[in-house]
């Protein structure tokens, strides 16, 4: 997916959960946050609280 949108840095913002950061990919358009999160990180309320802390 990031290599799709083409991101080529990412700046490792906040932590979201144990192991999962916000990350914050500049792009010409200007900054993206994003929470990349494979399966097994997180809780069952992982994106309530990854938008609570944007």
């Amino acid at each position: 997916m990031v290599k799709s949108l083409g991101i080529n840095q990412l700046d490792i913002g906040n932590e979201i959960a144990p192991g999962v950061p916000w990350v914050i990919a500049p792009t010409c358009a200007g900054p993206i946050s994003l929470a990349l999160k494979s399966g097994n990180f997180g809780g069952k309320d992982f994106f309530i609280d990854a938008w609570s802390k944007i």
